[in-house]
């Protein structure tokens, strides 16, 4: 079958990369696509929000399934458009995504399943937030906007002076636009971040294997958050029996109350968690693959990816059987553009990246990539690259994707030196 690949960021192409290995996939379609994914599929210059363009395109070259990789438009309701025009679409549909479009959504559905969460209260304008503020104990606290920031609309606030301001700078000066029209002011939770994806077809779930992602722009997770800066796989934060409790308490409650309000779920399910001294906590859902999580997810599954999503989209995920994996690890560490998480420069040429490429157990993806008019491949986004290596444990493949992250260079190349550090020790 022909596959068309909806984004064009590190997830898409990892998603182009795996699925072109699949014997069933002929042609792979990537829209808009970046450098790398014209590499590995075919770019298509069809932007995410043109639905009626998509389907046409999906039409007109006999594609058999849809994947959309990023979470706008998710929101927006592609899925409920390639349905209604019977195609077949992974991901789920408008109401379902809200699980991940809406902050506020995602915390009442999982007070309303009893799944362990932070404490929280919502707020619809600044003032009652400032006052909420005022009135309590000067404790941390995370502040949220309610909507979509591309993965950087959470503000972790040591005090309260630093919670007004994140108040102000996204309730009122709306720093992430609409997102900051409602407010969620939660508990910080202590502990590591871990993720937990699952591809579910809304009644049967395909846990993945744990990944742990770095979302602080800097060394020691500190400075402003990002998309994510890198991400490895396994987590040996998160251990087998972790996991299945995980699945338990987590994953199927809530799949059973989206089932209870009538949105049934069918994609990714992501769980983002807090592994706090209490047992792990959901900070949030998203409703998709992660970028940079899904690169090392990708480097290590070795089940066809067209059959799983297949199987989710047909609703027969639990006549599939378990998933395969290389026992290798795999590290993703993100190259960014100077300037990013705020502003930055674009068309500066990338040097090394056929170097990068052939190291063994090493696979170079593109996130904000494009090719020149010259055909020189060139930045052209914040998280420009996702080095992504195998490695017989952790601490191997960390040192294989920094060894291919040397040989990359443009003007304002920078990256995290630390990614994977927090499993030093694990003996992985």
């Amino acid at each position: 079958m022909n596959v068309l690949i909806i984004g064009n960021g590190g997830r898409e192409h990892a998603l182009a990369w795996k699925i072109a290995q699949s014997p069933r996939a002929e042609r792979v379609f990537v829209a808009p696509g970046n450098a790398g994914t014209d590499i590995d599929g075919e770019n298509v210059p069809i932007p995410p929000d043109d639905f009626a363009g998509l389907i046409r395109f999906a039409r007109d070259n006999r594609v058999g399934l849809t994947v959309v990789g990023p979470e706008a438009p998710l929101a927006a309701g592609i899925v409920d458009a390639f349905e209604e025009a019977e195609l077949a679409v992974f991901g789920p549909n408008r109401a379902a995504a809200e699980l991940e479009a809406s902050k506020v959504f995602a915390k009442d559905l999982l007070r309303s399943a009893a799944v362990p969460t932070a404490d929280y209260q919502v707020f619809h304008n600044v003032d009652d937030a400032l006052r909420f503020l005022q009135d309590r104990e000067d404790v941390p606290v995370v502040v949220k906007a309610d909507g979509l920031a591309a993965g950087k609309g959470v503000v972790v606030c040591a005090n309260r002076q630093e919670a007004v301001q994140a108040v102000e700078q996204i309730g009122r000066a709306k720093v992430f636009g609409a997102a900051g029209n409602r407010l969620v002011i939660e508990e910080r939770l202590d502990g590591q971040e871990a993720s937990v994806l699952a591809i579910t077809d809304g009644r049967t779930i395909t846990t993945l294997q744990p990944v742990q992602d770095h979302k602080p722009a800097y060394d020691g997770d500190v400075g402003p958050n990002t998309g994510g800066m890198g991400a490895y796989c396994p987590a040996p934060l998160v251990s087998d029996e972790m996991l299945s409790w995980v699945e338990g308490h987590v994953l199927v409650p809530t799949v059973h109350a989206m089932q209870r309000v009538k949105r049934p779920f069918c994609g990714v399910l992501y769980a983002g968690l807090m592994i706090t001294q209490q047992g792990p906590k959901v900070l949030e859902f998203n409703a998709r693959f992660g970028d940079p999580e899904c690169q090392p997810l990708l480097m290590r599954l070795t089940t066809d990816l067209v059959d799983v999503l297949e199987a989710a989209v047909q609703r027969r995920l639990d006549r599939l059987g378990p998933l395969e994996w290389d026992p290798r690890p795999a590290v993703c560490v993100v190259m960014a553009s100077k300037g990013y998480p705020g502003p930055y420069d674009k068309g500066h040429p990338i040097r090394g990246l056929d170097a990068a490429d052939k190291l063994p157990e090493v696979k170079v993806f593109h996130a904000g990539t494009a090719t020149s008019a010259e055909g020189r491949v060139v930045t052209a986004g914040g998280r420009v690259l996702g080095v992504t290596a195998l490695g017989s444990t952790i601490s191997k493949a960390k040192l294989n994707a920094y060894r291919a992250v040397k040989l990359i260079r443009w003007d304002g190349a920078w990256c995290r030196k630390d990614i994977s550090d927090k499993a030093a020790g694990s003996g992985r």
